[in-house]
């Protein structure tokens, strides 16, 4: 395996060792098996049946699960795009309360974004990305860990893309803007949402919540096409 990407490996070892998950699954649906006779027992069931189905629970539960940790690596295994992900998320959950989302935009001498989400509560850059499935993702102190490594450099692009975005934004618009930026992990052993050095990490399934939980701004419909249509015309879209 010399030479191979840790994407490839894991691949790799995932399909070896789906013997080795079958062997563990029938042991735990045997387990299941005791399990449900005993319940059958006690609450008066048929033994048998009681005990089949507690198994087949079981071993119906562990192969979810199997492949819902599988499936969560899917966007570090190039297989999924992140940003589509998230930009589906936002677009069916936040459209019908007002907000607007723009996906794909280059911000004058910064690095691109993936969403720019403008609503009533306020603005937010959001970005993309995944690390292996054994990067711990942290905040220790007021720094943000990914891994072993620190977190800086990924945050301070962030920061420093939003904080000029803003600036641009409350230029060309008139409104005054402020952008918090967010970032979605996909993949990486991220327990709870984090926020250190200016940025906010969580799943992408938890980032219209967050959006939603706390307006940052109070802007009425005006302002919000205002400001979605001075981002279109000031931000170029990526191909």
């Amino acid at each position: 395996m010399h030479g191979l990407s840790p994407q490839v490996m894991y691949e790799q070892f995932w399909i070896k060792e789906a013997g080795e998950r079958r062997k563990a699954r029938a042991v735990k649906a045997a387990g299941g098996l005791v399990v449900g006779v005993l319940l059958g027992y006690r609450f008066g069931l048929n033994l048998p049946l009681a005990g089949v189905v507690t198994a087949l629970l079981v071993a119906a539960a562990d192969a979810a699960w199997a492949w819902y940790s599988y499936n969560a690596t899917a966007v570090w295994r190039g297989r999924r795009r992140g940003e589509t992900i998230t930009g589906r998320l936002l677009r069916r959950r936040l459209r019908r309360r007002g907000y607007q989302v723009l996906d794909g935009r280059a911000v004058p001498g910064q690095a691109s974004i993936d969403h720019l989400v403008i609503g009533p509560g306020g603005v937010w850059v959001v970005d993309n990305e995944a690390w292996d499935p054994d990067t711990e993702i942290a905040r220790y102190g007021e720094r943000l860990f990914l891994g072993e490594k620190y977190g800086t450099k990924v945050a301070k692009a962030l920061v420093d893309v939003s904080t000029a975005l803003a600036e641009v934004l409350t230029r060309e618009s008139g409104v005054e803007v402020t952008i918090e930026p967010l970032l979605a992990v996909h993949g990486g052993r991220l327990r709870r949402t984090v926020t250190a050095e200016g940025i906010t990490l969580l799943k992408p399934r938890l980032v219209t919540r967050w959006i939603l939980s706390g307006p940052r701004a109070d802007y009425d419909a005006q302002q919000v096409e205002l400001l979605a249509r001075t981002a279109a015309r000031v931000l170029r879209r990526m191909n």
